[in-house]
C-alpha cells in the first residue's frame, strides 16, 4: 500500500508538471515572445536579456534558473531540486520544438492570456512540488537573512528592477503592457496554489452549540468541537467552559451554514477566514464532555 500511495503521488506530481510546462510554454512562445513583453520574477529576467542580447530564451532559462534551483536544493531537498530542474528544461525544449501557435496580434489581450498561460504553468508546476521560476526561491532566502524584508517585499523590489530597466531599455508601452501581464500570471499562480475550492474555516460560539453541532452533521459536513473559555468587560471577567464550533467548507457553502447558525441562534459569534488549501477526509465531530 505504501508504494501504491507513492507511486500515484509520483504519477500526479508527474502529471502536474508537464501540464504546467505546456501551459507555459504557450504563454511565453504562443503569446509573449511574437509582441516582445515580458514577465515579472526570474522568467522576466531571463526574457529581458534575450531580447537585449540575442541569446535564445530557451537557454537563458536554464542558465539563470539553475543558481536558485542549487540554493532550493539545500533548503527544500533532492525532490524539489530534481523536479525543478527537469520541470525548467522541459519549458526550454518545448521552447524549441513544439510548434505553439501565435495566437493574437492583440497587445491587450496578449498581455493578459499570455500571463495567464504562464501563471497556470507556474502554479501547476508548483502543485507538483517544482518550480518554473526561481523568483520565490530567491525571495524566501533574502528575507530570512534580513530582519526587515519580507517575502513579499523582496519579490515586489525585484519586480520593480526588472520592469523599470525593462522601461529604459525597451519601451514605457512595453513595460506597461509587460506589468499587465504579471499582474494576470500572480492572480493565476494564487488561485492555483492557493486552492482551486477556496475553502473556509469558521469558528461558531454560541450557547446552542449542541443543536447547532446536530444541524451541522445532519447536512452532511465535519465539525470539531473546541473547549473555550469566554472573556469580557475592563475588568476580565470570565465565562465558564463553552464549546466551539469549528467548520472547514467552499464559500459556496458558506451561505447555507450562515443561515443554519442564524435560524438557532441570531445571537451567535462567527468568525470566518480562508484556508489555503485542505487535506484528507472531513473533520470528524469529536465528543462532548
Amino acid at each position: 500500500m505504501p508504494e501504491k500511495s507513492t507511486t500515484l503521488r509520483l504519477l500526479k506530481d508527474s502529471l502536474f508538471i508537464c501540464a504546467g510546462v505546456l501551459s507555459a510554454g504557450m504563454g511565453l512562445k504562443g503569446f509573449l515572445l511574437s509582441s516582445h513583453f515580458i514577465d515579472g520574477g526570474v522568467t522576466g529576467i531571463s526574457m529581458l536579456v534575450s531580447e537585449l542580447s540575442g541569446v535564445p530564451l530557451a537557454l537563458l532559462l536554464l542558465l539563470i534558473n539553475l543558481p536558485f534551483i542549487a540554493l532550493g536544493y539545500r533548503q527544500f531537498g533532492r525532490g524539489f531540486a530534481f523536479k525543478s530542474i527537469l520541470a525548467i528544461a522541459g519549458l526550454s525544449l518545448c521552447l524549441v520544438i513544439v510548434p505553439y501557435p501565435d495566437v493574437t496580434p492583440d497587445l491587450l489581450l496578449t498581455a493578459v492570456f499570455g500571463g495567464f498561460f504562464i501563471g497556470a504553468g507556474i502554479g501547476l508546476a508548483m502543485r507538483g512540488g517544482a518550480v518554473l521560476d526561481g523568483t520565490e526561491i530567491a525571495a524566501l532566502l533574502i528575507s530570512r537573512t534580513s530582519a526587515t524584508l519580507k517575502v513579499s517585499d523582496v519579490i515586489l523590489l525585484l519586480n520593480v528592477f526588472i520592469f523599470g530597466t525593462a522601461a529604459f531599455f525597451l519601451s514605457i508601452d512595453l513595460a506597461l503592457y509587460s506589468m499587465i501581464t504579471y499582474f494576470a500570471a500572480s492572480k493565476t499562480v494564487d488561485f492555483l496554489v492557493h486552492g482551486i475550492e477556496e475553502y473556509t474555516a469558521v469558528l461558531i460560539i454560541s450557547r446552542h452549540n449542541q443543536d447547532m453541532r446536530d444541524r451541522i452533521i445532519e447536512r452532511g459536513w465535519g465539525v470539531t468541537i473546541l473547549k473555550g473559555h469566554g472573556g469580557y468587560g475592563k475588568h476580565g471577567h470570565h465565562q465558564d467552559m463553552e464549546s466551539v464550533l469549528y467548520v472547514v467548507l467552499t464559500r459556496l457553502e458558506l451561505s447555507r451554514l450562515r443561515r443554519i447558525v442564524g435560524e438557532i441562534d441570531e445571537n451567535a459569534f462567527i468568525i470566518q477566514h480562508g484556508v489555503d488549501d485542505v487535506m484528507g477526509g472531513k473533520v470528524k465531530s469529536l465528543p462532548l464532555h
